[in-house]
């Protein structure tokens, strides 16, 4: 009976493996940017407390008029993110490549 289980066992070609682990790799990354996307979305607003609180209505005061200075663009940490998912992706398509043009030259008897 346990001559059965372990003779149907197969193991996976290194392709294989690694299509499962690129697979793994790019659900855990696509969760960490939907994540990463969802994060400042969810806590950029402060909800208003009507009344006389820090957040209820100011009262008028004359003053000069004030120069607002806005600087646009994308926050450091998502470029950081970006660049390291970039990398990450061309890492593992050079070792994918690598290893497909490794296996392909030593599986030919010609050359």
């Amino acid at each position: 009976m346990l001559t059965s289980l372990t003779r149907g066992a197969t193991r996976l070609s290194t392709a294989a493996w690694l299509r499962r682990l690129i697979t793994a790799l790019a659900a855990v990354t696509g969760g960490v940017l939907a994540w990463a996307a969802a994060v400042p979305a969810a806590s950029a607003s402060i909800i208003p407390i009507p009344g006389d609180g820090p957040y209820g209505p100011v009262p008028a005061a004359p003053s000069a008029p004030v120069r607002v200075i806005t600087a646009g663009g994308m926050p450091g940490w998502q470029i950081i993110l970006i660049a390291a998912a970039a990398a990450l992706a061309a890492a593992i398509a050079a070792v994918f490549l690598d290893r497909t043009r490794t296996s392909r030259r030593t599986a030919s008897p010609t050359r």
